[in-house]
Formats: C-alpha cells, sequence, structure tokens
C-alpha cells in the first residue's frame, strides 16, 4: 500500500470515528431529552408528588415519607368520603397539603367530642384509623359548600385541617390527586388505602 493510500485510510477513519463519537453523544443528548419530556408530562398530568412535614396523617401517612397521587383519579368520578388526597391550601395555595376527605360538598359535619358525625346522624363516622381518641378541639358547625369538601388528618389532635383554616372548605378544582403510593422510605413502599 502507498504513502497515500494510507494516509487517505488514516483520514477516513479519523473522519468514521468522528462521526460515531458525535452520533453516539447525539444519541446521549436525544435519551435525556426524551426522559425530561416523560418526567415532566407525567409531574403534570399523571402523577403528583408529596412530601409529608408534619405528622398529622399519623399512623396512616409518617412524617418524611414521600407519595404519589394519581391526578386522573377523579377525572370521570368525584372524590369520596376517606379518600385520602393531595391539593392546594385554601390559605396558601401556594402550599401542597394531604388529609383525609371526611365532609361532601351539600354536607353538615358536625364534630362533637372529638367525634364525627354527617347530617344530623346520631351515629358518629368511623375514625378507627386515628391513632388516638381525639379530643373535643375544634368541635362545631360545618356546612360543606356545593363543589368543595371538608378535609381532617388522621391524627386529628395534631392535624392542623379544615376546622382550624381561615378557608375551611377545598374547592374540587384544587384537588390535584389521590394518594396512592408511598414510595419512600424504601423499607415502607406501600399502596396507600
Amino acid at each position: 500500500m502507498s504513502e497515500q493510500e494510507e494516509i487517505k485510510k488514516e483520514q477516513e477513519t479519523d473522519g468514521t470515528k468522528k462521526k460515531s463519537i458525535g452520533g453516539e453523544v447525539w444519541e446521549y443528548v436525544r435519551l435525556i431529552i426524551i426522559v425530561v419530556v416523560a418526567v415532566v408530562l407525567l409531574q403534570n398530568f399523571v402523577i403528583v408528588n408529596a412530601r409529608i412535614p408534619s405528622e398529622s396523617m399519623q399512623n396512616t401517612i409518617m412524617v418524611g415519607d414521600q407519595i404519589f397521587g394519581n391526578r386522573l383519579a377523579y377525572r370521570f368520578s368525584d372524590p369520596e368520603r376517606f379518600d385520602i388526597v393531595i391539593f392546594r391550601y385554601p390559605d396558601d395555595e401556594s402550599q401542597l397539603y394531604i388529609k383525609r376527605i371526611i365532609g361532601l360538598p351539600g354536607e353538615t359535619v358536625t364534630i362533637r367530642n372529638g367525634k364525627v358525625y354527617i347530617d344530623g346522624s346520631e351515629t358518629p363516622l368511623d375514625d378507627s384509623f386515628c391513632p388516638e381518641t381525639p379530643s373535643a378541639k375544634g368541635d362545631g358547625v360545618y356546612e360543606v359548600p356545593e363543589g368543595c369538601y371538608f378535609m381532617m388528618g388522621d391524627n386529628r389532635n395534631n392535624s392542623h385541617d379544615s376546622r382550624f383554616w381561615n378557608n375551611k372548605f377545598v374547592e374540587r378544582d384544587k384537588i390535584l390527586g389521590k394518594a396512592v403510593l408511598r414510595y419512600w422510605p424504601l423499607n415502607r413502599i406501600s399502596l396507600i388505602s
């Protein structure tokens, strides 16, 4: 092989290497873009991510737990009593809260001696998910407007919820999703019921 042929072959090999390195870099960049777009779409349209900063939902959800909520859960159905939901806090919509739905639109919620009664019922709601007997703190009568919900934490004696907010009720369109999965800490990964 002549010297010129060898030089030409080396130049072709160098060009192929440059093209393959550039192609490989483009593949990584393209993959990163696809992943970022997928995460943004999931976060904005399918899931809502929440970190639990307080003990208001103990023992159902603990401080430091990280939760995924399903944004599509209420697309074709209404929230139901006892659903645990992630929503915009009515007194400061920049904050996300997570609580249990207790009062539905149009209902009258009466809290007497820490027990919750709906529409004058003589039988209180089941509060077996509460870690302790609720105190009388927050007793009162709350008339839930149409299109709104009354929220309470499971740890009723340590929950800043509808009983204590300036704006007592959560509007339907402020509910971002139904809590479905605890994904952190890893040793407690579980579905939320």
